[in-house]
Formats: structure tokens, C-alpha cells, sequence
């Protein structure tokens, strides 16, 4: 049986059964205490916890997941992996343990017809009522196991919703088996292979790590696809289903061997495969590599399976190739691989070459430390070096820990971690999800009470509605007096609330006897939307009927930034190629962000490029049509969805003519030309493979022109010329300057000329050997190191010091000639015995060193102290030689 037919027998299994069967949610969850999905659960953690009502009572999925948890595993057991497809079944208050372990057992041996013989089933130990169930089924009782809470009790994460699980396990049969006579199911070893985890969720872990009782019982299955396949395909592991084994093959052609005749190479031709389809996954759901959070996870699956790739003598660049084999056997199922593939090629590609440059260097530098440390007799490779194969090679800390344990050595993690601290929180990613408008049980209150706020603001600025709630601090409150700062929630608003990245409206509600000043709209949970402001006058009463109006002149603004934005994306899309998507955005009345995903800076014909196609639409005076469908049809019909956003079965769609097609949430202008204009201010860098782009539309846009216009004018007015003789007079100065440079350089090198006859003819000699003390006019040290150059070919033999001040530092310059330091003499020594007289330090090579200073004063005072120095130097080398 193909994974394919396994995937559709299991939906269609459920749907038969009340089940509404629901797409995979991206591998970025929504839940900000996780850095990735792992586990078909996570996408309905909000309803678990009681914190939204489930518009089903049971849902079905094949979800796409990750997890690094057991990956020094992947590869060497049959069945570890990082990127797996979990198929569950769930269930919101609806059936329980009765039904999920009966259905458990006809879809495994009567629709998948596994061998029921070969099944054994493992409880939580103080879980009788799960017994009972499975001997009323008729399964066998001695081969069901009670076992602890480390096994049979699950969790999603360190908080949230937990409870005892049982699961269901195959049995290869005792020739698969490590041979113990301890070998049970229980066992480590690739003899049990744990196919379906049935969850009985009726707890919710807090963050003391409580457990307090959910408001409803309910069911989270979960079934490994891979897992499942190769049992049914009659093979010994994942890797050699048809999810998996054309991959393998593919790395294996790459690397000219054969799958299966090498243990080592097996496991590198395994952890490639597997590690492939988590990075294209993770990469087409919008991660991208970092130093931290999912990033991170990302970057070090990635170089693990370059450095994997040279183990098996892969010199050359490989991922883009085994990412179309992935896309390959998985885009039927996830079409957006597919969509994204130029993309998830480009950043892979860009991470594994810049990898690739330093790996070499890396390994070489480790193997050194390793070579090092065991001829100590050590054990343990030192923090510095880790840290140093981190910062400078790219290095993941686990990456050099494992290769470490090849070798039979562990690392100083310690002393790694803390010379990574300061690093750590500079470079550390922000990945907080915003927080909730107010405490979540006041709003779930209002919300069961008055049920969801109506938002009338697409086509109405101003509404009579009615004041349903008064929140004041944590309460709610029948009242407030002008002066207090309050949330008010109405049955009805205009007042478009903060997301998608546009800002919430501001404005006015009014009732007969007060008025509140509306600063900030809000959505505290799906459906509630919060006025935060403060009450100006009078009094304004639960209950009563206002007039809700917002700014409309403040929202025109931010409608037409939002619409900017997306024709920016199409812009950006056509001139830099459609690897260039939304990684977030901020929309306000006054200008506009846009993050977007592309490796590198934008050149500024680039920026003119898409100024020139944004304005060229908005002057072209476009419709702007938003509507609502089905999300099946806006994706089909092209429309471009945020990276990692969850979208409900309806979307709205926002139709730029032919030209942008987005789905969007937000306000818009009705055409093009209510834009006006835009200008870019700005384009940077927010981390790898992130650049940001700041601008502005409308007036404000031509305020900036108009700024920019003056500074220029001002420019001319200071030149005497016109504007349109700016740049060339500019250019013509600058050529005059580098000509007044020249000339004052090559004075400067006569004057140094004679200056050095000078300081040759005040050398002094000390027992035989020349010594020059000087200070001297320079600019900065490099003046100082040509006065250096000119002296030792002056001299031929001897010892300069030589000191000037730049500003208010001191500087020094020592050196010795070739035949001096032969004999022992080191300028670095004499600038390390008299630099702390001048307030600092220094050092170098014996033919040269340099150092500085904050007390230019006491330069006298080093320069004689350098003369006692070499005095003492000559002294005992004489002595010496006697």
C-alpha cells in the first residue's frame, strides 16, 4: 500500500465518522512557546484549552511536523526522523477513550489489515479504564503493558495541554530484536516500532507544572505515515518507503555508492535524506537559517547534511537536487513545496555555499583540538575552541559535539555558553508573539455573553452600537468617569482592530451623557474587539447607545499605505523573482515596512526599478476590488498567502486588477491613484536573508521630496550654481581635492625625507648597537610607520622607538632590525616595558610593533625609559657572550 492510499483511507476513515477533515497548519506555529509544529495537536491547542469554541466537535488531519528532539538518532534507528507526516484524529468534547481506541483498532487491522497478531499495546500504569476497553475489543491481555509516566503520559510542550496516552505498537518479530532476553516492547531497539499514540487529553500542565482538569475531555491521536508505510510495504525502515527511498537513492547516485553494502555510509546516505525534506519544508513555510530559535534549527539541519555529504565524498554542491526529488514525491500532497521550490532552492543553495567555504577549515581546526586534547589524556574539548568553531566556521555547538563523540570526547558546553552570552543577546531573534489585549477570562465572559463583536468597518466610518461591556484593569465595570482609562467593547464597530500588521484605527464614541477617545483598537480573542482609551468627558454607561465614528483622515492614510504594500510586493516579486515574499509588515497613517525574504541588498537601480513599476500602477489609476471566496479557490486563482499565517475555509482577497492578488484582511484605497505617490526612504538588512523596506505615499511622500529638494537646493546655493549643476561640480571638487592631496602628500614625503636625516644624525650608540628615540609630527600611526621604513633603510643596523600625539593620544612605534633581533632584541617587548607610562598598551612582531596611549605627556618619559631598556638588553647580552 503507497503512503499516498494510506493518507486518503485514514481522512476518508474519519470523515465517514463525524470528522471534518482540515489541510496540514505550516510548520510555524501560531502558539509563540514553540519554535516549530510537532505534533497534529498543536494547531488545536487553543481549543483544548478552552480558549476558543470549535466551530466541530472532531476534526482529522495528515500534518506536516518537525523535531530535533532525538536527532542524533536519524539514521541510525529505522524509524527516528525530523520531518515526519503525523495523521490524527481529534476530538473537542465530543467522544472519548471508548470510541478512540475501537476506531484505533478497525482502521489498523480491518481497513489497513495489520496482522493483529503482531500488535501489542502499551497504557498509562494507572489507567484501568483503557484496559477494559481494549480486553472488551477482545485484545489479547497479555500482551498489553502498563508502563510509567515517562512513557505513556504525553504533552505537546512544558505547559498545555497533557494527558495518559496509549499506544500501539508492531512487533518485527524476535529476528529484528537486539537479541536480549530482556527484549520487549519496551525495548530501544528497531524489534517494536510504536505505529499509533492515542492521547487522552484531560489536563492542562501550568506553568508551576500543575495539572488542573480541562473544561471537556478530549482525544488527540497521532499516527507516524512513515511509520504506518513501512510496515505495510514490508520494509525494516522509514527510509525505504516511497516517502523516503527515492531521496536515498538520489544522495547515493550523487556519492557513487550503493544503499546498504556500508553501515557508515547508510547512515550518512539516511540523515541527508531525512534532514532534506525538513530543511525544504522548513524553508517553505517561511523559516529561514539564523543563529536563533527556529532558524537555528533549520541552520544546523542544514549543515549537518552538507557535512554529511562530504563524509560520503560529495565535493560539490548537492541540496538544490535532492530538494526536487522531495519536491517531487511530495508536491501532490502539499502543492506549496512545489510553488516555492525556486525559493527554498535559493536560500538552501545560499546557506550550503556559505557553509561549504568554511567546513574544510572547520574540520581541520577540530581535528587539531582533537588531536590535542587527546595527547593530553583529556577528555573534554575545550569551550574556546567551540565557541571558536561557531563564531568563525559556522559551527553548530551540536554539530562539534558529535563529531567530538566520534572521537570518544565530550565538550566544555559550560564554558562555551558562557562565552556565547554576550553574543547570545545581541544576536538573540525576537519570536514573542504579541500578547493578548487583556486578561482572557474577562473577554471569554463578554464573548459567551454577547457573542462576537459585528465589524462594519469595510463600508461604514461611523455606526450606532451599543456599549455590551466596560473593562477597567481585570474587571468588568458598569461605568467609567472622565478621566479613566478603559477598554470598551461594543456589539457592533468600525474601528478596524490591529493586525495583519496595519495599526488599529483611533477615533471617537460618544453617548448622550460622555465621550471616549478611542487611542488603540484591539482583538482580544477571535471575535471581541477592545476600544482602548480614555473617557473625555462625562460619563459612558454599560448598555448605552453611542455613535462609534473613526479618524477618517487617519484611516485614508493607512488605507493607502496598505495598498502600497502590496503593490511593493509585486514590484519587488518582478524584479527580484518570486523567491521575494512577505515576512511581516507594519502599516500606520504616517509611513509603511515591508519585510520581505531575498539573501542580499537591493542595488539602487534595483530601489528605482520598483519605485518606477509602483508608481507607474498607481498612475495608472487601477481598481482595487476586496471580496470574499473560499480559500481552495483564492489559492487557485493565484493569490499569495502570508508565510506561516492560518487561514479559516473563507478568505478575503485583495485584487489589484491583473496586477496583485493577496490575501488580506485589511483596509484599502478603491483604485491606485487615491496612493498618490511613493517614495522609498530606506532598504536594509533584519537578518540572514531578511531585508526590510521603509517608505512613505501620498503627502507625506511629497514632504520627503520636498525636504530633499531644499537640502539640494541649499547645496547649490553654497556652490553658487544651479541644481542641475550639483553633481557635476561636486564631482569636479572632489577631483581638485584628490589632486590638493596628492601634492600635500608628496610635500609631506619630501619633508619626511629631511626630517629623517635629522633623526638619523641624533641617534645614539649604545655599546655598538644604534638606537633612535624620537618624537615626532604625525597624523596617525601609519605616518609613524613610514618614518620607520625610511629609518631602518637609513640605518641599516639599529633600534627605533618613535612617539607622536593624535589628538590626545599618545603613539608608539618600535622596531628591530632582522640582524638585532637574531640577536635577541624584540620591539614588541619594548613597547610591552614602556606603553603602560603612557596610560595603555601594545605589542607586536620583533622586527615591529606599535601601541597607544591617553597620556601623550609622558611621552618623554617612555622614550627614556625605552633608551634604559635597551641599555639593560645590550648589557646582558655582552655579558653573555663574555
Amino acid at each position: 500500500m503507497t503512503s499516498g492510499e494510506i493518507r486518503e483511507k485514514f481522512l476518508k476513515f474519519f470523515q465517514e465518522r463525524g470528522h471534518t477533515v482540515l489541510p496540514s497548519s505550516s510548520l510555524v506555529p501560531q502558539d509563540p512557546s514553540l519554535l516549530v509544529t510537532g505534533a497534529g495537536m498543536i494547531q488545536f491547542k487553543p481549543i483544548f484549552q478552552g480558549e476558543v469554541k470549535p466551530e466541530f466537535t472532531g476534526a482529522a488531519t495528515c500534518q506536516k511536523c518537525a523535531r530535533t528532539t532525538d536527532i542524533e538518532r536519524v539514521g541510525r534507528t529505522a524509524r527516528h526522523l525530523t520531518f515526519f507526516e503525523m495523521l490524527g484524529n481529534f476530538s473537542f468534547g465530543d467522544y472519548y477513550k471508548k470510541e478512540a481506541i475501537s476506531w484505533a483498532w478497525e482502521f489498523l487491522t480491518g481497513v489497513l489489515k495489520f496482522d493483529p497478531d503482531k500488535l501489542w499495546v502499551t497504557i498509562y500504569r494507572e489507567d484501568d479504564e483503557s484496559f477494559g476497553i481494549w480486553k472488551i475489543i477482545g485484545f489479547p491481555e497479555e500482551r498489553i503493558v502498563r508502563m510509567g509516566e515517562e512513557d505513556n503520559f504525553w504533552s505537546a510542550g512544558p505547559t498545555g495541554p497533557c494527558g495518559p496516552c496509549s499506544e500501539l505498537v508492531y512487533d518485527f518479530g524476535e529476528e529484528r530484536g537486539c537479541g536480549k532476553e530482556t527484549c520487549s516492547v519496551d525495548c530501544d531497539c528497531d524489534r517494536f516500532l510504536e505505529v499509533w499514540n492515542l492521547v487522552f487529553m484531560q489536563y492542562n500542565r501550568d506553568e508551576k507544572g500543575n495539572l488542573n482538569l480541562l473544561p471537556k475531555k478530549n482525544i488527540d491521536t497521532g499516527m507516524g505515515l512513515e511509520r504506518a508505510a513501512a510496515v505495510l510495504q514490508g520494509v525494516f525502515t522509514t527510509f525505504e518507503t516511497d516517502l523516503l527511498k527515492p531521496i536515498v537513492d538520489r544522495v547515493a547516485d550523487l556519492a557513487g555508492v550503493e544503499y546498504g553494502k556500508n553501515a557508515a555510509k547508510d547512515v550518512s546516505l539516511r540523515i541527508i535524506a531525512d534532514h532534506v525534506r525538513a530543511v525544504t519544508f522548513l524553508i517553505g513555510d517561511g523559516v529561514l537559517p539564523s543563529n536563533e530559535g527556529r532558524g537555528y534549527i533549520l541552520r544546523r539541519l542544514l549543515r549537518r547534511a552538507v557535512r554529511h555529504g562530504r563524509l560520503l565524498g560529495i565535493k560539490e554542491l548537492f541540496l538544490s537536487e535532492l530538494i526536487d526529488v522531495v519536491v517531487k514525491v511530495m508536491e501532490e500532497v502539499y502543492p506549496e513545496v512545489r510553488e516555492n521550490r525556486e525559493f527554498i532552492t535559493r536560500i538552501a543553495t545560499s546557506e550550503e555555499e556559505r557553509f561549504s567555504q568554511t567546513l574544510r577549515s572547520g574540520l581541520s581546526i577540530l581535528g587539531e583540538v582533537v588531536k590535542k586534547v587527546k595527547s593530553r589524556g583529556a577528555l573534554e574539548v575545550p569551550g574556546d575552541a567551540v565557541f571558536q568553531l561557531y563564531d568563525t566556521y559556522g559551527f553548530p555547538v551540536e554539530l562539534t559535539e558529535e563529531i567530538a563523540e566520534e572521537s570518544g570526547l565530550s565538550i566544555d558546553r559550560q564554558g562555551f555558553d558562557v562565552l556565547m552570552e554576550e553574543q547570545r543577546a545581541k544576536a538573540r531573534a525576537t519570536w514573542e508573539e504579541k500578547k493578548l489585549a487583556g486578561p482572557k477570562e474577562v473577554y471569554n465572559e463578554i464573548l459567551d455573553q454577547y457573542g462576537e463583536t459585528e465589524f462594519v468597518g469595510y463600508s461604514q466610518d461611523v455606526v450606532r452600537a451599543t456599549v455590551v461591556a466596560i473593562v477597567k484593569g481585570e474587571v468588568v465595570v458598569p461605568k467609567a468617569q472622565a478621566g479613566e482609562e478603559i477598554e470598551i467593547v461594543l456589539d457592533k464597530t468600525p474601528f478596524y482592530a490591529e493586525m495583519g500588521g496595519q495599526v488599529g484605527d483611533t477615533g471617537l464614541v460618544e453617548t448622550t451623557t460622555g465621550k471616549f477617545e478611542a487611542t488603540d483598537a484591539q482583538i482580544s480573542l477571535p471575535g471581541v474587539y477592545i476600544h482602548r482609551g480614555k473617557v473625555v468627558e462625562g460619563t459612558i454607561e454599560a448598555g448605552q447607545v453611542t455613535t462609534a465614528a473613526i479618524d477618517t483622515v487617519r484611516r485614508a492614510a493607512i488605507c493607502r499605505n496598505h495598498t502600497a504594500t502590496h503593490l511593493l510586493q509585486w514590484a519587488l516579486r518582478t524584479v527580484l523573482g518570486k523567491h521575494a515574499r512577505q515576512a511581516g509588515s507594519l502599516v500606520s497613517d504616517r509611513r509603511f515596512r515591508f519585510d520581505f525574504t531575498h539573501p542580499s541588498a537591493l542595488t539602487s537601480e534595483e530601489i528605482r526599478r520598483v519605485e518606477k513599476l509602483v508608481n507607474g500602477k498607481i498612475f495608472e489609476n487601477h481598481p482595487v476590488r476586496c471580496y470574499v471566496t473560499s480559500l481552495e479557490f483564492a489559492k487557485e486563482s493565484g493569490a499569495i498567502a502570508l508565510f506561516g499565517e492560518k487561514y479559516d475555509e473563507f478568505v478575503r482577497v485583495v485584487e489589484v486588477d491583473e496586477i496583485s492578488r493577496e490575501l488580506c484582511g485589511g483596509t484599502h484605497v478603491t483604485s491606485t491613484a487615491e496612493v498618490g505617490l511613493l517614495k522609498i526612504i530606506d532598504e536594509g538588512s533584519i537578518g540572514a536573508n531578511l531585508r526590510r523596506i521603509e517608505a512613505l505615499t501620498s503627502h507625506r511622500a511629497l514632504d520627503y521630496i520636498y525636504r530633499e529638494e531644499k537640502i539640494l537646493e541649499k547645496v547649490a546655493d553654497s556652490l553658487k550654481i544651479g541644481v542641475s549643476d550639483v553633481a557635476g561640480r561636486i564631482e569636479s571638487l572632489l577631483a581638485d581635492l584628490k589632486d590638493k592631496e596628492c601634492e600635500i602628500e608628496s610635500l609631506r614625503s619630501r619633508l619626511m625625507g629631511a626630517q629623517v636625516e635629522e633623526i638619523v644624525a641624533s641617534a645614539r650608540i649604545v655599546n655598538g648597537v644604534k638606537v633612535i628615540l624620537k618624537s615626532v609630527e604625525a597624523r596617525n600611526v601609519a605616518d609613524l610607520r613610514s618614518y620607520v621604513d625610511l629609518l631602518r633603510e637609513k640605518v641599516g643596523s639599529g633600534i627605533i622607538v618613535l612617539a607622536a600625539v593624535s589628538g590626545r593620544k599618545a603613539m608608539l612605534v618600535s622596531a628591530v632590525t632582522s640582524d638585532l633581533v637574531g640577536d635577541g632584541f624584540h620591539a614588541g617587548e619594548i613597547l610591552k616595558e614602556i606603553a603602560p607610562l603612557v596610560g595603555g598598551g601594545g605589542g607586536g612582531k620583533p622586527e615591529l610593533a606599535q601601541a597607544g596611549g591617553k597620556h601623550p605627556e609622558k611621552i618623554p618619559q617612555a622614550l627614556e625609559k625605552a633608551l634604559g631598556f635597551v641599555r639593560e638588553r645590550v648589557k646582558k647580552r655582552r655579558e653573555k657572550t663574555r
